[in-house]
């Protein structure tokens, strides 16, 4: 395992060293402070660290593996996923085959929840949680790392700029996955391109599909990617907690033709992807391709329209595509109201009305379009395959 230390999550023999040193972090715990007692944490912050440190030490004794940490705060993530949804539901789990490692591909709309929804839907099912791909732009305080780390996360390096560098890493990144779901029998979660789809667009990126093959570039693609046991996942929220955002993201973009985060933007958006209102949410787990195509290109052609084809579709996404300027005249779109009751309508246009309040106008065509562009492309994915 020497060649993927860098960028490994950490085996059961690290765990207690890395919950030690946790207890010990300045930072981390008074990030759990202002979580715990905001209105405390600035005055009497000194004070609750350490009662906050020793309650965690006594959550945690005994706690010597993953799989021991991960059935320790289960119930305490599905408390926290719960809490901000309006009840999860998924399908397609009896594709899967237990004892099998699998390479899961999602869409990606939010940080943490992404796979954090995936993990909840496979654990309560029986299977084992997936090793969870994480971009080292995310990793820039050390707790961070070592929290990703403890929770089965690997390592992404994006922040490289050199060309030469680039390629190592992803030579690497692609050993490393094939190692983990050939050799070593865990499943991978990774996202379907980089970055999350801001504009409600979920596209495959066919450089992803390719990096899975880098590392065995003397075997025929299709051969590797059937080996990897490849299954797309469509991950569906009703409401996105940071919509608004993205609005304003997107809209600076088309009007200056770039966009710089602030110190600490990717900090809020985990925070408030994980804490704000998502309505209902929808996991699909499709059946393995075990036939895929000899190009990537077309291959990932294949994936969008799995993803695209059973992306579940809620009243918002009708009533925002309503008043897209960008409809397709050639989709048979039913309007909202032949396929919803009344009241469940009637509550999505109260919180569509609220989302669109909130809006700046100028942002609002961008916050329309990702509510919109998902039933387009549901609706375009039906088409074609008919």
């Amino acid at each position: 395992m020497g060649e993927f230390e860098a960028i490994r999550p950490y085996a059961d023999t690290e765990v207690r060293a890395v919950l030690a040193r946790l207890l010990t972090d300045d930072a981390f715990l008074s990030i759990l402070t202002r979580y715990r007692f905001p209105r405390l944490a600035g005055p009497c912050g000194w004070l609750l660290k350490p009662i906050i440190a020793h309650y965690l030490r006594r959550e945690i004794q005994g706690v010597d593996s993953v799989a021991a940490l991960q059935a320790r705060i289960e119930p305490y993530v599905d408390r926290s996923i719960e809490r901000a949804s309006d009840g999860i539901t998924y399908s397609g789990l009896e594709n899967l085959q237990k004892g099998r490692a699998y390479l899961f591909l999602s869409n990606h709309r939010d940080i943490v929840m992404d796979p954090a929804f995936v993990n909840y839907a496979l654990y309560h099912a029986g299977h084992p949680t997936p090793r969870l791909a994480i971009g080292d732009n995310l990793l820039q305080k050390p707790f961070v790392s070592d929290l990703m780390r403890l929770n089965k996360s690997f390592i992404v390096h994006r922040s490289i700029s050199g060309r030469r560098e680039k390629l190592a890493a992803f030579q690497t990144l692609s050993a490393y996955i094939n190692h983990s779901i050939r050799t070593e029998g865990e499943s991978i979660w990774i996202a379907q391109a980089e970055g999350r789809a801001k504009d409600g667009d979920d596209r495959t990126d066919s450089a992803i599909l390719k990096m899975f093959h880098m590392s065995r570039k003397d075997e025929a693609f299709a051969s590797v990617l059937r080996e990897l046991h490849l299954v797309p996942i469509a991950i569906s929220y009703e409401y996105d907690p940071c919509d608004l955002a993205k609005a304003r993201e997107l809209y600076i973009r088309a009007s200056t033709g770039s966009y710089s985060k602030a110190p600490g933007e990717d900090d809020a958006s985990i925070a408030l992807g994980i804490t704000g209102y998502k309505g209902r949410v929808h996991i699909h787990f499709g059946a393995e391709i075990d036939t895929p195509e000899d190009d990537a290109k077309l291959l990932a052609q294949r994936i969008d329209r799995e993803i695209l084809g059973h992306y579940r579709l809620f009243p918002v996404h009708y009533l925002a595509y309503a008043m897209w300027d960008e409809r397709d005249p050639q989709l048979a779109v039913p309007p909202a109201d032949s396929l919803f009751e009344a009241d469940e309508l009637a509550r999505a246009r109260s919180e569509w009305q609220r989302r669109l309040d909130a809006c700046p106008a100028e942002q609002r065509p961008w916050l329309i379009m990702q509510y919109a562009t998902p039933l387009r492309n549901r609706y375009a994915a039906l088409y074609s395959a008919t």
